[in-house]
């Protein structure tokens, strides 16, 4: 299967968009899925999302900020991520405005109204050129949609779903959750409310998260096919502990850990519980997957001061509203709760925006242009923001020990003391973060995917906290996110018609798919 594919177009490579009925549908899951099963059988394919608004975002090799989750699908398709694979990303900076990211660079703040009335529709040109390029490199492109093909009140300046699909002429998947209901109603409704237009390009449906005995759901599958006249090309079980990485901005997954079907017992004698502050705007909470992934490490999201009382570490994580969350965290007594914490020696750590925070001061005139603002005064740093943003991917030694990141902030640092620099260069120069007392700070995301590093400071974590907790030595976390993409690709394997998504990719888009009344308004 590592010919080159021909789509129906001309000379460029096949592509297929996976479309959900709601968010949250499992379009990410999907995408992924489809990219590691068509890499197993030879063939050269990339994840594609056209827009994503997340707060969750990474850092490409080539200096460019895209959504964390386009950064999963290229790992399952086993390619280097770039910023053709996700061109425009949305950062929410409250429920009305975002910031513009664009080709990987961030071009501006817009509101909802703004984006929507005319800035979406200027960038479908390169959406398309992004798109086209993949397809020109690659044997196959995969892409995601966003939310629901159906919302009639966007679809003149939609750009992610069946704007790109019409533009492109690709076939489209739609997937439906059917854990929560009314799936067949979601599946037809979608389609009866897309034009005929778009409706010509909708080949199929995928059933996700399936519970119990398929052949109770098979008579349904059958009567949406006479209604719609589209086949479903799949039943997708319900499967625990997939942990891939989340993109919603607005909203905080509870699930707390990588391998949620795995319980592990502790290495040592002990647990170590760890609790991370769920601060409004909270960006790239993966960092703590890493902690979840080890044996006997507890991780949970909190929101009341009581809740890290019985914490070994407390977590500060990113945030796209720095000051906002600072405000936060002293409406709700969890800063004061901290500074207890430092007071007493047990340990805090600051990962980017909570690295600010733990500060003295914060000078703001370009995220909420607040002005100067008091830190919690936990770490003898000063930080100032910068209209330039700080992308970067660094590497460095902590504790002893190598370790990588990546770096996305207009904060700048200056530390004016503490016992020791976070992250060096191994040669005695500092490179990031620092250290005061039991308070950890750093700008740097994804240092805990660092298996040696990890193991350092939980060694550390767990020595300040006085719990006899030992890391297990041979948790690695690169296996562990390869094991969970290879699971994804087997639910597609085992469970989807791949044939008929493979005649989909390399074919294009079937004749004859019948419209379903009554179409766009």
């Amino acid at each position: 299967m590592n010919g080159r594919f021909k789509s129906a177009g001309g000379a460029v490579g096949g592509g297929l968009l996976v479309a959900g009925t709601t968010s949250d549908a499992g379009k990410s899951v999907v995408t992924a899925g489809i990219c590691r099963w068509l890499v197993r059988q030879g063939i050269r394919v990339a994840p594609f999302k056209a827009q994503n608004m997340s707060l969750n975002s990474f850092v490409t090799r080539e200096g460019a900020e895209i959504g964390r989750a386009q950064a999963m699908q290229a790992a399952a398709a086993r390619v280097e991520p770039t910023a053709l694979m996700n061109p425009v990303l949305l950062k929410p900076g409250s429920d009305r405005s975002s910031q513009v990211v664009l080709l990987g660079k961030p071009v501006g703040e817009l509101s909802a109204r703004g984006y929507h009335s005319g800035r979406q529709e200027q960038l479908l040109g390169t959406v398309t050129d992004c798109l086209a390029e993949l397809r020109r490199t690659h044997d196959a492109v995969i892409c995601e949609g966003a939310g629901s093909p159906a919302e009639i009140n966007l679809r003149r300046t939609d750009i992610v779903n069946m704007g790109v699909a019409r533009a492109a002429r690709i076939p489209v998947v739609v997937v439906g959750d059917i854990d929560r209901g009314g799936v067949f109603a979601s599946f037809f409704g979608t389609t009866a409310l897309l034009s005929r237009e778009d409706q010509a390009l909708v080949a199929g449906y995928l059933v996700n998260k399936f519970r119990g005995d398929v052949t109770l759901l098979e008579p349904g599958l059958e009567m949406l096919h006479g209604l719609t006249g589209r086949p479903t090309l799949g039943v997708l079980p319900f499967a625990h502990g997939l942990g891939i990485d989340e993109e919603d901005g607005l909203r905080v997954s509870l699930r707390g850990a990588v391998r949620e079907s795995v319980v592990a017992p502790p290495h040592g004698a002990d647990v170590l519980r760890v609790a991370v502050c769920a601060v409004p705007l909270m960006s790239n909470f993966t960092d703590v997957d890493a902690l979840a992934a080890e044996p006997g490490v507890v991780v949970r999201f909190v929101d009341r001061a009581e809740e890290l009382a019985d914490a070994d570490l407390v977590v500060l994580p990113g945030t796209r509203g720095t000051v906002r969350a600072l405000a936060w965290l002293r409406e709700r007594g969890l800063a004061d709760a901290i500074a207890r914490r430092a007071a007493e020696g047990r340990p805090v750590l600051g990962i980017c925006g909570g690295y600010q925070m733990l500060g003295e001061r914060i000078e703001d005139e370009v995220e909420s242009k607040a002005g100067t603002v008091e830190g919690l005064g936990l770490l003898p740093v000063r930080v100032r923001f910068a209209v330039e943003k700080t992308l970067a991917r660094p590497v460095g030694r902590a504790l002893g020990e190598p370790v990588e990141g990546y770096e996305i902030h207009h904060g700048v640092a200056e530390v004016t003391g503490g016992d020791e620099a976070f992250i060096s260069d191994g040669q005695g120069h500092s490179l990031d973060g620092c250290r005061a007392g039991s308070v950890w700070g750093t700008h740097w995301h994804g240092s805990l995917e660092s298996d040696g590093f990890r193991r350092a400071f939980l060694r550390r974590i767990a020595a300040d906290a006085g719990r006899a907790f030992v890391p297990a030595p041979d948790t690695c976390f690169g296996t562990l996110r390869e094991e969970q993409l290879d699971r994804l690709g087997d639910l597609i394997e085992e469970h989807a018609d791949t044939d008929a998504l493979l005649r989909l990719i390399e074919k294009g888009v079937p004749e004859g798919l019948p419209f379903v009344p009554p179409g766009a308004p």
